[in-house]
């Protein structure tokens, strides 16, 4: 291996931050971590280091028992999707949209096909105050959580970009911002200083290739990339923090697309055709459970080849 030196500091294959910090030029940067998932082979943890060993790593993945997941946007399309999925695999379930009557109609479904116990909370994400509430109904209900699921979003049609009021451009970004950023402080806080836990941002292929017609949503998507990667570094190691990236689904949305979207929208994706709705199962599970406890920081794109690049 090639030794650099930095300022008269040996270098053996380091990143180039490491090497600056160990040169004395970040007094910010984190001392080595002696968490036990760190420190310690996967035969030495236990369910106390955030590492729960089944009889074969496989199993991790359906796993859910004992958990809470809270899900917005939950009350329909991918949403819906991922809060049946975490109920099946045994968790119980907070499932918060603005509509309440909808989260009522889930949660009932959810109790009555799982067996598991459900939620519903009324929520605007776009609402500081809202988040806030959303997560002391949590704990006051449950006295935990496990996964958080940032999937709330909305993309408003708009005439042209002059034409995009402050009101319009506020609201999205509250929406697709603001709202998940003030989750994952409060629930995430809260994670790192219990049993830890899992956050999952759902972002859009917008955040790294834009229309013109989502150019104030691809840019608040692009901030929650941003902020990904930040929350991932502050609440490691106990809390993992992820994002799914997903192209054009064939959710309930998508009944509004003309022919002629839905056939442009074929032509671009190399799988030719949109997402089913229940084809965000997979990775969401993946970022839910055990399965993905040495992955934190990530943004995994479900688009059908849509974009070839996340950023």
């Amino acid at each position: 291996m090639t030794t650099r030196r930095l300022a008269g500091v040996e270098s053996h294959g380091l990143g180039w931050m490491d090497r600056v910090a160990a040169a004395g030029g970040l007094s910010f940067w984190p001392t080595p971590c002696t968490h036990p998932l760190h420190t310690r082979t996967p035969t030495q943890l236990g369910p106390a280091d955030g590492y729960k060993a089944l009889t074969h790593p496989e199993d991790r993945l359906t796993d859910l028992s004992g958990r809470v997941a809270v899900v917005t946007g939950g009350s329909r399309g991918l949403g819906r999707e991922m809060v049946l999925a975490f109920a099946r695999c045994g968790a119980d379930v907070v499932i918060a949209s603005r509509k309440a009557d909808a989260c009522e109609a889930l949660a009932d479904e959810v109790r009555g096909s799982t067996g598991r116990q459900a939620l519903p909370f009324a929520c605007h994400v776009g609402d500081w105050a809202a988040c806030d509430a959303l997560t002391e109904a949590t704990y006051a209900e449950f006295g935990r959580c496990d996964i958080l699921v940032n999937n709330a979003g909305m993309s408003p049609l708009y005439p042209s970009l002059v034409e995009v009021s402050e009101e319009l451009y506020a609201k999205v970004m509250a929406v697709n911002l603001q709202g998940p950023f003030r989750l994952s402080a409060t629930f995430g806080e809260r994670m790192a200083a219990a049993d830890g836990g899992s956050i999952i941002n759902v972002s859009s292929v917008a955040a790294a290739e834009p229309s013109p017609v989502e150019t104030v949503y691809g840019a608040a998507k692009a901030g929650v990339h941003s902020f990904t990667k930040s929350f991932a570094r502050a609440y490691a190691p106990k809390v993992r923090v992820n994002c799914l990236m997903p192209g054009p689904f064939m959710t309930d949305i998508s009944k509004a697309w003309s022919p002629e979207m839905i056939a442009a929208m074929e032509r671009r994706v190399p799988l030719g055709r949109g997402g089913q709705p229940d084809e965000i199962v997979g990775a969401a599970l993946y970022l839910a459970s055990d399965a993905s406890s040495y992955t934190t920081g990530s943004i995994l794109k479900l688009d059908g080849g849509m974009i070839f690049s996340t950023s």
